[in-house]
């Protein structure tokens, strides 16, 4: 099994190990990838994806796995999936729904101060203390 996250594509790297001396010896990083269950809410089944913290993070940033890898562009998936992504467009062309979106966030209302008028005030106040 490869040591790389099917999401983030991030995989082994290499480096040194440098002791107290400097003494440098090659040694291997391994990124934390785990074998997890991710269900598609379309297919209606678990799918196995090898992924790190980061690719677990990025697919629930995104809002799920179904919205992830329809918003994600054949040629930047692995083969495995490619697959799940064409089945997945599939079932939704038979079902005559188009591909699910992430919802969009709520815009806090925010009220901006006005800085031209509060410049305006200081300006007035430097002038009548002159």
């Amino acid at each position: 099994m490869s040591r790389r996250c099917m999401v983030t594509g991030k995989m082994q790297m290499s480096g040194n190990n440098v002791s107290h001396a400097q003494n440098k010896t090659r040694r291997k990083f391994n990124p934390s990838v785990n074998d997890q269950g991710i269900y598609s809410e379309v297919l209606g089944k678990a799918i196995r994806l090898r992924v790190g913290p980061n690719g677990l993070r990025t697919i629930e940033h995104k809002g799920g796995l179904d919205i992830w890898l329809t918003s994600t562009a054949k040629t930047k998936l692995p083969t495995e999936l490619q697959k799940v992504k064409s089945q997945i467009e599939k079932k939704l062309e038979a079902q005559g729904k188009a591909a699910p979106k992430k919802p969009a966030p709520k815009k806090p209302t925010v009220k901006k101060p006005n800085i031209s008028a509060r410049l305006a005030k200081k300006k007035a106040a430097k002038t009548a203390a002159k």
